[in-house]
């Protein structure tokens, strides 16, 4: 950066930066957010560099502890645990919450990763291993670098925004290919016509890329969707210099 002519300030930046007192506001800038941005994702990836293979397990927060949707969230954490796989989730409660406690009854590990909302809760009892995000892109991509595969069961917005996000990185190769499971046969369906009638009958899509979605109502069909290519002592997380 040059200033020059009238845009030539009136201290140096050390003076500053060693002046005491005035506004407090400069710690909501912008070039002060980039410097918390850079820590999340420092505390991200120093956190779970060793975690090992993990699935993604998404999912409404809403859903009720006494569900059967519950009830096979919580049944797929364990299968992920006795397989071998780590489980991560947004670390909330209804889905999220019964995967991990899933999985760390099971004796896996059970990671929650957060994020700040004006109405989210803390993370929930069942999380062994959790990480709370102030930036939605910061979480998103520990989820995409620590995963090796997504399970994606019944929810709303978020579940929706989740799971699209993943295929289309996956479609752009802009990740690595890993497998995608849509869980819930009742819920998702009517969606997966509607891409098949509408979006790739429309040529939006090809038939490989409908290819990406995996569909089941099994739990254990589910944990085996997402671990059977990615077994944990052959797992590789393909990195590079950037």
């Amino acid at each position: 950066m040059v200033r020059s002519h009238d845009q030539v300030q009136p201290t140096t930046t050390d003076e500053r930066l060693l002046s005491g007192g005035g506004d407090g506001a400069w710690v909501h800038s912008d070039p002060w957010r980039v410097l918390r941005i850079q820590a999340e994702f420092v505390e991200g990836f120093g956190t779970l560099s060793e975690l090992g293979p993990g699935i993604g397990v998404f999912g409404s927060a809403r859903t009720k502890r006494d569900s059967a949707m519950y009830a096979a969230a919580e049944r797929i954490g364990a299968g992920l645990a006795k397989a071998g796989f780590a489980t991560l989730t947004g670390g909330g409660p209804g889905i999220m919450e019964a995967a991990n406690k899933g999985a760390l009854e099971a004796g896996g590990i059970s990671v929650g990763l957060g994020i700040e909302l004006p109405f989210e809760q803390s993370l929930n009892e069942y999380v062994s291993l959790g990480i709370n995000f102030r930036y939605f892109f910061a979480r998103k991509v520990m989820f995409l670098k620590y995963s090796n595969g997504f399970v994606v069961m019944p929810g709303g917005f978020g579940t929706f925004d989740e799971a699209f996000e993943a295929l289309t990185l996956v479609q752009t190769r802009k990740v690595r290919s890993f497998p995608i499971v849509l869980f819930g046969q009742d819920f998702w369906a009517p969606l997966l016509d509607w891409m098949d009638q509408h979006v790739m009958a429309g040529g939006y899509i090809s038939e490989i890329d409908r290819r990406l979605i995996q569909l089941t109502d099994d739990p254990d069909e589910a944990v085996a969707m997402v671990t059977s290519s990615h077994p944990p002592e052959a797992a590789v997380r393909v990195t590079n210099g950037d």
